[in-house]
């Protein structure tokens, strides 16, 4: 704003409010000062001022605002309270210019303690002039604020209310954004089964995958693979399909829990929808066959992790070496020779069990060569090797 539309802008406040009201409008809104408080209140504001103000387009919205705010903060000074309908007006118009976190701010908490059917009546009333969507971000916000309160039991059970609330008015105002926020904060509440069962009831609300990715994620870190399949049909009754993230948030938890072929299948999906695979992926399901001694089949993972284009790295190869056992000494020599080849020194961990390894079948040159290879890298034998030091 230049100069001259600021002067101006002041000229036009002063003109149309008392110069008490014009004071404390250019002061609570000032970084450089503070309104001074008044001995006694003041008489010059009044509910319906209050109102003309926070409508006014002629003063930024920042100052109205800050305005509103003070007033709050300094009940003293004032003989009136805010009310409902001036806190949705304000929000309706600082939701206009997208300004969904001072809005937020606005509704938490003095707002959230009126019923729904006087928050609909007060919106309905305070939205001439605004787009359906606005009044739709209103409601949304007032479910976001809900359900960040704390993600705490009794906040959820508001949210949730108020969503059933706002899709039984017929407003028009609900969206997948309120029903993915209630969903998210049913699930972070540990309540699977009722996000779930919320996706299906609301049949009018087509969900997407980022309300389903919730329950996703939910689902595999409590091991709740029973939820998670009912989870899994649903999207697939709903037309939803999984996109990158939540096919990495699968792979991981069927992987980590055992639930390794699961995973692999996803993998061979990923690749089937031409999605990037990247190498910790293969890496978790070859560390998953090799933790339940599956070592061929983690050897064949790896032969179609490189037949796929997907390069193998340190923690691939590390994986691969430090599950071997005595049977499969050669195999692991030559992961050994491939990290080598590959720019790769095996750390002390991997090196040791290799030696130990060699000595169980009594290979003691393969494991005199095996140390002469730790040396000569600069690793440094650690006590397992006492025999191995005496040479």
């Amino acid at each position: 704003m230049t100069l001259q539309s600021f002067l101006k802008t002041l000229k036009t406040t002063k003109r149309t409010y008392p110069s008490s009201i014009h004071n404390l409008l250019i002061c609570s809104s000032s970084t450089t000062q503070s309104p001074t408080s008044p001995e006694k209140p003041i008489s010059d504001l009044t509910l319906s001022t209050l109102r003309r103000i926070v409508s006014d387009p002629d003063i930024k919205s920042s100052k109205r605002v800050s305005f509103f705010r003070f007033i709050l903060e300094n009940p003293s000074l004032f003989s009136f309270r805010p009310d409902l309908r001036t806190h949705l007006s304000l929000s309706l118009r600082v939701l206009s210019e997208r300004k969904f976190s001072v809005a937020r701010e606005l509704l938490n908490p003095d707002v959230l303690r009126y019923p729904f059917r006087d928050i609909a009546s007060g919106a309905l009333d305070e939205c001439e002039g605004f787009e359906k969507k606005v009044v739709a971000r209103l409601f949304n916000s007032m479910i976001t604020v809900y359900s960040d309160s704390g993600r705490r039991s009794d906040e959820v059970e508001l949210a949730n209310d108020f969503f059933r609330l706002m899709v039984a008015s017929e407003l028009g105002v609900v969206s997948v954004y309120s029903l993915t926020v209630v969903v998210s904060a049913l699930c972070c509440n540990g309540e699977i089964k009722r996000g779930r069962e919320l996706v299906e009831e609301v049949e009018n609300i087509k969900p997407n995958i980022v309300t389903f990715k919730s329950m996703i994620d939910c689902c595999v870190k409590r091991w709740n693979f029973e939820e998670l399949g009912l989870v899994l049909e649903l999207m697939e009754e709903k037309n939803v399909s999984l996109d990158l993230d939540a096919y990495k948030i699968l792979i991981d938890g069927f992987a980590s829990y055992g639930k390794v072929e699961e995973a692999e299948r996803l993998v061979s999906t990923m690749h089937d929808k031409q999605l990037k695979v990247e190498t910790y992926l293969y890496n978790l399901i070859i560390n998953g066959y090799a933790r339940v001694g599956l070592v061929e089949k983690a050897f064949e993972i790896h032969s179609a992790m490189c037949s796929r284009g997907v390069a193998s790295n340190k923690d691939t190869l590390m994986k691969r070496c430090i599950r071997y056992r005595a049977g499969r000494v050669d195999n692991a020599l030559e992961v050994v020779a491939e990290m080598v080849r590959e720019g790769y020194i095996p750390d002390g961990k991997v090196s040791e069990r290799l030696a130990d390894a060699l000595s169980e079948v009594n290979r003691e040159e393969a494991g005199m060569m095996m140390f002469t290879f730790v040396v000569k890298s600069g690793i440094k034998p650690s006590s397992l090797w006492p025999e191995m030091k005496m040479l």
